[in-house]
């Protein structure tokens, strides 16, 4: 039997989920890329700020903390109205690197107010240290994350039009 010590968890982590979700493609864009308000909804997030913003992209200033990690960075924002939007980070001292994007379809043909919802996490912690902490708690923190969009949705936008399915992947 083979054991595995604390500090074996690599320092990279990346998470993709398909949902169908009981909302509107462009519902759904609007509660992601509203991140001067993620500080309200979204867990860890301590301040969300957006210091520029235009049609296609925006710059936005967040801070993330889960004790005892505690992490700020300028986000770089790509913006494509309803159907997509992309954030990198290069700029922090606790990630190498840290991507997010978000791709919005329509859903049900017969449903208009349905999406698929492809989301994409992947980061890479600067420190063995600071991955270790983030490997225990991960996959916790990205179905929190995952529901809060969700949970946002219904407070903006009322019940939704059908129960959220986990979607399988397709192979790229």
């Amino acid at each position: 039997m083979q054991k595995r010590s604390f500090l074996d968890y690599s320092k990279k982590k990346y998470y993709r989920g398909r949902k169908l979700v009981g909302y509107s493609p462009e519902q759904m864009y609007n509660v992601v890329t509203d991140i001067e308000h993620y500080k309200y909804f979204l867990p860890f997030c301590k301040k969300s700020d957006v210091l520029f913003r235009s049609s296609s992209n925006l710059r936005a200033y967040l801070e993330i903390g889960f004790p005892p990690i505690v992490e700020s960075y300028v986000s770089e924002v790509t913006l494509s109205r309803p159907y997509y939007t992309k954030a990198v980070c290069r700029d922090g001292k606790l990630f190498q690197n840290l991507e997010t994007s978000w791709k919005f379809s329509p859903g049900l043909r017969s449903n208009p107010y349905s999406a698929i919802v492809d989301f994409l996490v992947d980061f890479q912690f600067k420190s063995v240290f600071h991955a270790n902490i983030g490997n225990m708690f991960f996959d916790k923190l990205v179905q929190q994350m995952e529901g809060a969009f969700l949970i946002e949705a219904k407070r903006r936008y009322g019940q939704e039009t059908l129960p959220s399915h986990q979607l399988s992947i397709p192979k790229s």
